[in-house]
């Protein structure tokens, strides 16, 4: 049997003010694709597949077109929800859906859902699906012993209809490590701090695979099959060095599972370019990549420069993100103080000039001080007033 691993859609997300709705029309056109060449039998899809609970309606429409795309070619799809999910709102038609060939678990009820499916070889594989887990709301449920997503896991795995005869595939929405050991991780995701809250990978040791979601970055935790897919499309700049990519996973009547990485190819990629504005904005530079990709610019100018965005706007039209490493920026880290807490010291007005500066590459004028501070004095008045 033969299936796509899928996680972290996140349909729906904006990336710095933009819009990744036609980015992911894009990337799940290209997977439906894939599917049908390789001709497999199931699409997974392991969670977070919108961004946010309550989704945009063109994200859902996005999603109505991606399964009914899979299932048109009989390609069963099965997906969980994730923590950027509402269970509740997955779970509505899933009987209906399932009886077309889509298979939701929005929310756990008792009943840890499974699907048996058989290829035309004759391997029976039997797919559980284990939703996002709220253990504070399933301590008395399930009786147990720490409000933790380690017991909460741990409990409902241990209740799974269990056929023998068949190769099983778990599919889990949760953040895993190995022996305390943390996957890499990105700056999009939500993720426990430090690993608290973590579930072991030893949990999922009697699975033939286990196709995960939650962490953006692809990776294996100490088997190959034991596995985070990661998100079709980078949605940070923490992950603008690193491939994408989706597994096909070929399950045959016995043995471990044949795992293949097919590259995703974006619609805009997303990376970083760093140097002085003269040399950022050259055509040699300029020319050396895809100037309408998603770019996050470092300068490194020591001089103040007159309205350096706008500058890379010509050039680059998706600029998301402009950013300064010189003298000046590297001795206000050298403070030792942490961003939050530089913030949390400084004034209105000190807010606005940073604002200002990272805004427009230079500082305000003394004028524009002036009157900043002004106005500053009349909101703390009218707020005394209040």
């Amino acid at each position: 049997m033969k299936f796509l691993h899928l996680s972290d859609l996140h349909l729906g997300k904006r990336v710095y003010g933009y819009s990744m709705l036609e980015d992911q029309r894009a990337i799940l056109e290209q997977i439906v694709r894939l599917a049908k060449e390789q001709q497999v039998d199931a699409v997974l899809i392991a969670g977070d597949i919108y961004d946010k609970t309550v989704p945009p309606g063109e994200a859902v429409q996005l999603f109505d077109w991606f399964f009914t795309a899979l299932c048109r070619e009989q390609i069963t799809v099965l997906a969980i929800s994730g923590n950027h999910d509402s269970g509740e709102r997955l779970d509505f038609g899933r009987t209906l859906l399932a009886q077309q060939g889509m298979h939701l678990a929005g929310t756990y009820d008792s009943v840890l859902e499974s699907v048996t499916l058989c290829d035309r070889d004759g391997c029976r594989v039997q797919f559980h699906l284990l939703p996002w887990l709220r253990p504070m709301e399933l301590r008395e449920r399930l009786q147990l012993e720490q409000s933790s997503q380690q017991c909460a896991v741990q409990a409902v795995l241990a209740q799974a209809d269990w056929e023998e005869s068949a190769r099983h595939v778990l599919l889990a929405h949760t953040f895993v490590t190995v022996g305390g050991e943390l996957p890499a991780q990105s700056d999009s995701e939500v993720v426990p701090v430090g690993g608290v809250d973590a579930v072991d990978a030893a949990l999922f040791d009697r699975y033939d695979y286990a196709a995960l979601g939650h962490i953006h970055r692809p990776q294996r935790l100490g088997r190959d099959y034991v596995r985070y897919a990661g998100s079709p499309l980078k949605y940070s700049f923490s992950e603008a060095k690193y491939a994408k990519s989706v597994p096909l996973v070929t399950l045959h009547t016995e043995g471990e599972p044949e795992i293949v990485l097919l590259p995703l190819v974006p619609r805009h990629d997303l990376r970083e370019i760093r140097g002085r504005l003269e040399d950022v904005i050259s055509e040699t530079t300029v020319q050396a990549g895809e100037p309408e990709d998603y770019i996050r610019v470092i300068l490194t100018d020591e001089e103040e420069l007159y309205d350096p965005q706008r500058a890379l706007k010509e050039v680059y039209p998706n600029l998301m993100r402009l950013d300064f490493d010189n003298s000046r920026t590297r001795a206000a880290d050298a403070g030792g103080m942490t961003e939050e807490d530089a913030v949390q010291q400084m004034t209105t007005a000190e807010l606005f000039a940073q604002f200002f500066q990272q805004q427009n590459g230079k500082e305000m004028t003394p004028w524009q001080t002036e009157r900043l501070l002004e106005l500053c004095r009349r909101m703390e008045e009218n707020n005394e007033a209040d």
